[in-house]
């Protein structure tokens, strides 16, 4: 499966050190070597980079490793293809515009059967995956119950759940999505978070030799949560969310919808 990483922080935040673990993952110390691709959301902005090639060696990724790109929200994937071949428009994340938000989302996840089953109106892939299908959907969805922005933010998240929850019932879907304003994400089989405010630590890398301590390049009102499929360093704990866990992020913290 492909594995996933997201940052939600509370101001402009590089993810230089997360992501250097996440890249050998793809195709280095892990399998994920079909492509990869990373959202940086700069106010309503959103610059994407993507490469069909493996992370661990990309000349991109090595550019994305050294160049400290500040943002508040995050999206990054790398794929392990099981649907729709290896191709530039097969990697993930995937970006649509709604209400004149760039929306961005990355699946980790086979959906069997969704294409048949689940029709598109408004929105339409432009590749071949179940998981751009899936987003389709989901735009498509969001625009019919609210052609415009709800006024309240809760009434938008807990669509969004009840969205997820029913792409959920035709195989594993775990998601990152964003809006520019808040960070979603949908567990159904593997997803880990942390949440790094003061006083702050020392951290590890799992699959560099990699240490940085944020003590020394961060301020204490700084705050900011990293999202992955797996925990990306070995000395610190990580909360693993739970099959149907529906979460929601803003300025590095954890917001409760009901």
């Amino acid at each position: 499966m492909c594995e996933l990483l997201g940052m939600s922080a509370n101001i402009p935040t590089d993810i230089c050190f997360s992501f250097s673990g996440l890249m050998q993952r793809g195709g280095k110390t892990g399998p994920h070597k079909d492509g990869w691709g990373v959202a940086f959301y700069e106010g309503r902005g959103c610059r994407t980079f993507h490469d069909p090639f493996p992370s661990s060696n990309s000349e991109i990724a090595k550019f994305i490793k050294h160049y400290p790109i500040n943002s508040r929200n995050v999206i990054c994937h790398i794929r392990k293809a099981n649907r729709g071949k290896v191709c530039l428009e097969n990697t993930h994340p995937f970006v649509r515009e709604l209400w004149g938000r760039n929306w961005c989302f990355a699946h980790n996840g086979q959906l069997k059967g969704i294409k048949k089953k689940l029709s598109l109106e408004h929105f339409e892939p432009v590749g071949t995956t179940d998981s751009e299908h899936a987003f389709c959907w989901i735009m498509d969805n969001i625009y019919k119950k609210f052609p415009k922005p709800p006024q309240k933010d809760q009434s938008l998240a807990v669509f969004i759940a009840k969205l997820c929850q029913t792409l959920a019932e035709f195989g594993v879907f775990n998601i990152l999505m964003c809006d520019s304003k808040y960070l979603y994400a949908h567990c159904s089989t593997k997803l880990v978070w942390i949440t790094r405010k003061a006083p702050f630590g020392k951290a590890k890398l799992v699959d560099d030799d990699m240490t940085v301590d944020f003590h020394q390049q961060t301020t204490p009102k700084d705050v900011f949560t990293i999202i992955a499929t797996a925990p990306l360093t070995e000395n610190e704990d990580w909360h693993r969310a739970q099959k149907g866990d529906f979460l929601v992020f803003k300025d590095g913290q954890r917001k409760i919808f009901k």
